[in-house]
C-alpha cells in the first residue's frame, strides 16, 4: 500500500466545487461593473462632499502620489532658509566703478543741459518777451471769466430758453440769477485788496534800486511769457534726442520663441499651450539699458536651442541682431532662458570709457574694468592667481584684448610685464616703454629670445618657490604671493605678467616647441601661487595652438567669435557648447564681445573697452611715470636685453660630442648635462636631463637604457643616456639636409 502524494490533484472535490453555485468559493462577476469600475476616476470634489483627502472607493484608482507630499506648505522655516535675498542696495549703488560711472554720467548730462540752453538764453528772453502780453491778455480774461462768474453764462442761458416753453423753468433761473450775484460780490470784495496790493508793491518798485527792477521785470516777463507761450510750440529747445524703443512685452516674446520651429515648442502650443505659464517673473527694465525676460521653456526644450537660433530670434522680434542677447540660466535647469533685448546695439552703442584711461591706478590682487555686459555694467578682471587664455578667428578683438589686459598691469608698478608680438606688427608695442621683456616677430632670433626669456621666467618660479617655502607661517600661512608679500622688494615676489600673441608659432616651433609647451604648462599650473600670470591668445585654437596641459589648466577665459563647439570648448572649458555657452552664435560685427569665463560664478557676455594704439601710449606713459617713482624701471624697459647665447641649440649636437670621448660610446645622461656645464657654463648651467633629451629629439636622438659608472660612487647601473653613434648619425642627416633638424 502506497502513501498519498500530498500534491497530488483532487479532482472529485473540484467537479463537486464547479456543480454547486452557492459553494463557498464560487462569485459571479459582472464584467460591465468592474469594467466602470476600473475606469472611474476621483476628482477633487464629487459634490458630495468627498476630496482627495478621502481614502479612494473600493475597487475605484489608487493615486500615486501622496496628496501630503504633493501639497505645498504654506510656511516653512527650511523654504525661507533656503530662499534667495534679494539685496537691500541695488548691485549699482553696491559698486563704487559702476556708481562712480553713473554719476559722471549724470554730471555730464547736466552739464552738457546748461551749456546747451546757456547758449540759447537770449533766444530764449525774446521768446518770452514776445508772448509776454499774450500772457497778460490771457491772465486778464480768465480772471475776469472768473470774476463775473462767466463759467456759469451758458447754463444760465439754457434755462431761459427752455422757460420759453416751460414757465416753471423761470424759477431756476431766478435762483442761477441769486447765485451768480452772491458770487460776483463776494469776488469783487475779493478783488480790492488783490488791487491794492498791485498798486503798492508797483509803488515799491518804482522807488527801488534798478537791480530789484530789472529782476522784478525778469520775474514778470518769464511767468506772463510762459502763460502766454503756445502749447504745441515749447519754449525750451531740445538739448538731448532721445530714440524710444519699443517695450518687450510676453506676446512678443512667445510669438517669436513660436517662430523658431523648435520641436518642443511646437508641440506645446499644438496641444494648446499659450506660453502664459513659461514666464516665471515680469518682464523688467533692467539698468534702463533694455528688457529682461525669464523664460522657463516646455519640458524637453532647452535653452541652448534658441540661445544657437539667436539669429532667427532677433529676425523674429524685429530688433537688430546685437540687441538680443539670450543665455541659459543652468543653476535653475537647463531650460530656464534669460533673455536680454537691448535698446542699442551692443556693437555699435556708444561705449563709456575706460575707468582707467586718464587716471588711477591698479591693483592686481584686486579686479580692475575690463569691459560692460548687454546691459551697461561693468565687468572686471582679477589677473593674479589664475592664468588666461585667449581665442577667436583672426579679426574679431582678440590682440586688443589682450592688450587690455596687459594695459591694467602696468598700471600695478610693481609688476613686471613680458610682452611678446609673434604676429610681428607691432599691436603690443605701446607696452614696450614699461616691458621687462618684450619682442615682435616669429624670426630665428625673435624665438631664441622669447625661449631664453621664457627660461629666466621658470628659473624665477622655482627661485619664488624656495622663498615662499622658507618664509614664516605668520607671514605666509597660505604658502602663496600675497599682496603685502609683493610689495616688499626684498623678498622679489612681485608680479610677473606674460602676454603671448599669436602663441600657436612657439608651440609649433620644430626646435623649440617642446620646451615652450613644457615651461608655459608649467607656469600656468605652478605660477599662480608663486605670483606669475600667463596670458597666452590665439586666432587658431586647437590641440597645436593651445596644447591641452594649458588649455585646461588656465582659469580665466575669453573667448570671442569662434566657428565650432571645438574651439568654443577649447578656449572656454569642456562641455561649455553642451551648456549653453556658445560663442558661436557671436556675429563678425560683434568685434570685441565675447564670453568672460573664470571672473565670475557664470560665464559673462563682455564688450571690452576699446583702446586704440595712441591711447594705449598715453597709458603706458602714465604707466612709466609711476614705475619711475616707484624704482621699478627694469629689463627691456631699462635698455636690458636678454642674452641668447644660452640658446644655441644648433651646436648642441658637437657640444654632446665634445663631452662624449671615443672612450665613452655610451653616457648617461646626468654625466653629459655635467660634462656640457663644465664645456660652457654661461650656456650650461642649470641644464637638466630632461632638457637634454627635449632638445635632442628634434635631431632624432632619442634616450635609451645604458650601462655606466656612477663617477661619484663607483656603483654601476642601468640608466637613461645617450649613445655616442646616434649623436655622429645625426650630425650627418643635419649636414646633409641643409642644416634643419630631422623629425621630431
Amino acid at each position: 500500500m502506497t502513501a498519498p502524494d500530498e500534491n497530488r490533484f483532487d479532482w472529485q472535490a473540484a467537479e463537486n466545487d464547479l456543480s454547486d453555485p452557492d459553494g463557498p468559493d464560487a462569485e459571479v462577476v459582472d464584467l460591465d461593473a468592474a469594467r466602470s469600475r476600473r475606469g472611474a476616476s476621483v476628482t477633487p470634489d464629487d459634490g458630495n462632499g468627498s476630496n482627495l483627502d478621502d481614502d479612494p472607493p473600493e475597487g475605484g484608482p489608487v493615486l500615486v502620489d501622496s496628496v501630503e507630499a504633493q501639497r505645498r506648505p504654506r510656511f516653512s522655516l527650511a523654504g525661507f532658509r533656503d530662499a534667495q535675498r534679494v539685496p537691500i542696495v541695488p548691485g549699482w549703488l553696491r559698486s563704487r566703478t559702476e556708481f562712480g560711472g553713473n554719476v559722471a554720467w549724470a554730471g555730464g548730462f547736466a552739464a552738457h543741459a546748461a551749456g546747451y540752453h546757456a547758449l540759447r538764453l537770449p533766444k530764449y528772453t525774446a521768446k518770452l518777451a514776445w508772448h509776454a502780453p499774450r500772457g497778460v491778455g490771457r491772465v486778464g480774461r480768465l480772471y475776469g471769466r472768473w470774476l463775473f462768474d462767466l463759467e456759469g453764462e451758458p447754463v444760465r442761458q439754457s434755462v431761459v430758453r427752455a422757460a420759453i416753453d416751460k414757465p416753471e423753468e423761470a424759477k431756476t433761473y431766478q435762483g442761477l440769477s441769486r447765485q451768480r450775484d452772491r458770487r460776483v460780490r463776494w469776488r469783487g470784495l475779493t478783488a480790492i485788496p488783490a488791487i491794492l496790493a498791485l498798486f503798492t508793491l508797483a509803488g515799491v518798485l518804482l522807488v527801488a534800486p534798478g537791480a530789484a527792477q530789472l529782476a522784478a521785470l525778469a520775474v514778470v516777463v518769464t511767468v506772463f511769457g510762459f502763460v502766454g507761450a503756445p502749447t504745441d510750440r515749447p519754449l525750451l529747445d531740445t538739448a538731448v534726442v532721445r530714440t524710444a524703443a519699443a517695450p518687450l512685452t510676453s506676446v512678443e516674446v512667445f510669438t517669436a520663441l513660436a517662430a523658431l520651429n523648435i520641436k518642443g515648442i511646437n508641440d506645446a502650443i499644438r496641444r494648446g499651450d499659450n506660453g502664459k505659464r513659461w514666464f516665471t517673473a515680469p518682464i523688467v527694465r533692467e539698468n534702463g539699458t533694455g528688457w529682461r525676460a525669464e523664460v522657463e521653456l516646455p519640458r524637453g526644450v532647452t535653452a541652448s536651442a534658441v540661445v544657437d537660433k539667436r539669429e532667427e530670434l532677433a529676425a523674429a522680434l524685429t530688433r537688430p541682431l546685437g540687441c538680443v542677447w539670450p543665455e541659459v540660466n543652468a543653476e535653475v535647469h537647463p531650460g530656464m532662458l534669460v533673455l536680454f533685448v537691448a535698446d542699442k546695439d551692443l556693437s555699435r552703442a556708444k561705449q563709456n570709457p575706460w575707468p582707467l584711461l586718464k587716471a588711477g591706478t591698479v591693483n592686481l590682487f584686486k579686479p580692475f574694468a575690463f569691459g560692460t555686459d548687454p546691459r551697461g555694467r561693468s565687468v572686471t578682471l582679477t589677473l593674479m592667481f589664475a592664468s588666461m587664455i585667449i581665442g577667436s578667428i583672426p579679426r574679431m578683438g582678440k590682440t586688443f584684448a589682450l592688450r587690455l589686459a596687459l594695459l591694467g598691469a602696468c598700471l600695478d608698478a610693481r609688476a613686471w610685464i613680458l610682452a611678446f608680438d609673434l604676429k610681428g606688427t607691432g599691436d603690443l608695442s605701446p607696452l614696450e616703454p614699461v616691458a621687462h621683456r618684450y619682442r615682435a616677430g616669429d624670426e630665428e632670433e625673435d624665438i631664441e629670445y622669447g625661449i631664453a626669456a621664457m627660461r629666466e621666467v621658470r628659473t624665477e618660479m622655482r627661485r619664488r618657490t624656495k622663498v615662499i617655502r622658507e618664509l614664516p607661517a605668520d607671514l605666509c600661512p597660505e604658502n602663496k604671493v600675497t599682496d603685502a608679500l609683493a610689495s616688499k622688494k626684498s623678498l622679489g615676489l612681485h608680479p610677473i605678467v606674460i602676454g603671448i600673441d599669436e602663441c600657436q608659432i612657439w608651440f609649433e616651433h620644430p626646435k623649440y616647441g617642446d620646451e615652450f609647451e613644457e615651461i608655459c604648462t608649467d607656469l600656468i599650473k605652478r605660477g599662480p601661487a608663486t605670483g606669475i600670470t600667463l596670458i597666452p591668445a590665439t586666432q587658431r585654437p586647437d590641440d597645436k595652438s593651445l596644447p591641452t596641459g594649458i588649455s585646461a589648466n588656465a582659469v580665466l577665459r575669453f573667448c570671442l567669435k569662434v566657428m565650432g563647439y571645438r574651439e568654443n570648448d577649447m578656449v572656454l572649458g569642456q562641455s561649455m557648447f553642451k551648456s549653453g555657452i556658445r560663442a558661436t552664435m557671436f556675429a563678425k560685427r560683434d568685434k570685441g564681445i565675447g564670453y568672460l569665463a573664470g571672473e565670475g560664478d557664470d560665464p559673462t557676455i563682455t564688450r571690452t573697452f576699446e583702446i586704440d594704439g595712441p591711447t594705449a601710449k598715453t597709458v603706458v606713459a602714465r604707466a612709466r611715470v609711476l614705475r619711475e617713482r616707484a624704482g621699478n624701471i627694469t629689463g627691456h624697459a631699462a635698455g636690458h636685453t636678454v642674452s641668447t647665447e644660452a640658446v644655441r641649440r644648433d651646436t648642441i649636437l658637437e657640444d654632446v660630442i665634445a663631452v662624449m670621448s671615443d672612450e665613452d660610446p655610451k653616457l648617461w645622461s646626468t654625466v653629459i648635462v655635467e660634462r656640457l656645464a663644465g664645456l660652457r657654463p654661461a650656456v650650461y648651467n642649470g641644464f637638466t636631463a630632461d632638457q637634454l633629451r627635449e632638445t635632442l629629439k628634434p635631431h632624432g636622438v632619442k634616450t635609451g637604457q645604458v650601462w655606466g659608472t656612477d663617477p661619484d660612487t663607483g656603483e654601476a647601473a642601468n640608466r637613461k643616456g645617450i649613445t655616442r653613434a646616434h649623436v655622429l648619425d645625426a650630425i650627418t642627416r643635419r649636414d646633409r639636409d641643409g642644416g634643419t633638424a630631422g623629425p621630431k
